[in-house]
């Protein structure tokens, strides 16, 4: 067998030589900033004559948030659960349990252990938000709120899309109108949504002054009251990122094949019978990937509580994303970049979970 020539180690290796331009420019753009993000959550910004100094501190910039002056701010202030909040942590607990139970049974010692640790997390946001809301001197903080906009938002959004996408798959008159029309929130950039948004809610000088007054509401203001504001915060956003789920789910609907749904209709089956046993398990691949990706983007929201009410009244509708950017703004860039952090750890607990969860819905 003949050595190979200096020709043939060239064409060997161009390959990596072509590709290696670009593997490097990737490197550099997503490891790089990744390490100094790192270094800037364990630093502090201090400011000296003529020229800037980063101090590192450690993990000292998460202990604050998690245990020092900022707790408050992040977490809320918890308090005894009312007796509606100590039925929601039994359920909640009830849940843990079985998950865990059920993991056991089906997966084995190996699978109660690689569940335990999300189980317990979730639990822990769980009884967070349970001691922060449904008590009676608790306030929920911005991880909080968070979580709320995302739970609340992710379900009306999905909920609202699918039954939208439902009567545009149908034979009805005017549907392709619809489908374009439906479609236009998502267009509006954030910002013009919260001012849009702004806009509609004000009671003494907005458009819908004629019907605030029909109702009695004028003068009312509503950003004042923790829930009211959040409310508005939570409209917004359902109604600007529905559009994302109706297009979605309406393509999902569409690619399900007519053959079992005229089989069921043939054998008697109603309608929320061939919905149910038939389009659901239908359409749950598309869903389940459809709310991930809502889910990871819904976690950062911060364009419609700063414009709709500047994260108040008070600190009440303020999300992770807009207080590490308030907190940006005021030269605290390691505090930031370690809230930051605080959110992907967040992010990932929840989405692992969801994925987790979803897989086995699929398997069984």
């Amino acid at each position: 067998m003949s050595r190979p020539t200096f020709l043939d180690r060239i064409d060997r290796a161009a390959p990596a030589v072509f590709l290696l331009p670009a593997v490097l420019i990737v490197l550099l753009m997503s490891i790089f900033p990744l390490v100094l993000s790192i270094y800037l959550s364990m630093s502090r910004l201090r400011f000296e004559a003529g020229k800037t100094v980063l101090d590192f501190v450690g993990f000292d910039n998460y202990a604050k948030f998690l245990f020092g002056n900022e707790q408050s701010v992040l977490i809320g202030t918890l308090s005894t659960p009312t007796w509606v909040g100590w039925l929601f942590l039994a359920a909640a607990m009830a849940w843990a349990v079985y998950s865990l139970i059920r993991s056991a049974r089906v997966e084995g010692i190996g699978g109660l252990l690689s569940n335990l640790l999300n189980t317990l997390l979730l639990f822990g946001l769980i009884y967070l938000a349970i001691s922060t809301i449904f008590s009676q001197s608790g306030r929920p903080g911005a991880l909080v709120v968070t979580m709320i906009y995302v739970i609340v938002g992710v379900t009306m959004q999905y909920l609202i899309g699918l039954g939208l996408a439902m009567l545009c798959t149908q034979q009805l008159k005017g549907r392709r109108f619809f489908r374009i029309v439906f479609l236009l929130p998502m267009m509006i950039t954030p910002v013009g949504v919260g001012y849009l948004f702004r806009m509609l809610a004000d009671t003494n000088k907005g458009p819908l002054v004629p019907f605030w007054d029909v109702i009695g509401a004028s003068g009312f203001t509503w950003a004042n009251l923790p829930w009211g504001a959040r409310t508005a915060v939570m409209i917004g956003d359902i109604w600007q990122w529905t559009p994302f789920m109706f297009i979605v789910l309406v393509a999902a609907l569409e690619a399900q094949g007519v053959e079992p749904i005229e089989a069921a209709m043939v054998d008697g089956a109603n309608s929320w019978q061939i919905f149910w046993n038939i389009t659901v398990p239908a359409i749950t691949p598309a869903s389940i990937t459809l709310i991930l990706i809502r889910l990871i983007e819904a976690f950062k929201i911060i364009d419609l509580p700063n414009i709709l009410t500047n994260g108040g009244p008070g600190t009440a509708t303020e999300t992770m994303t807009l207080y590490a950017y308030r907190i940006w703004r005021a030269t605290d860039i390691g505090g930031s970049a370690a809230l930051a952090y605080l959110l992907l750890i967040l992010v990932t607990i929840v989405a692992t979970a969801y994925a987790t969860f979803a897989r086995k819905n699929l398997s069984n």
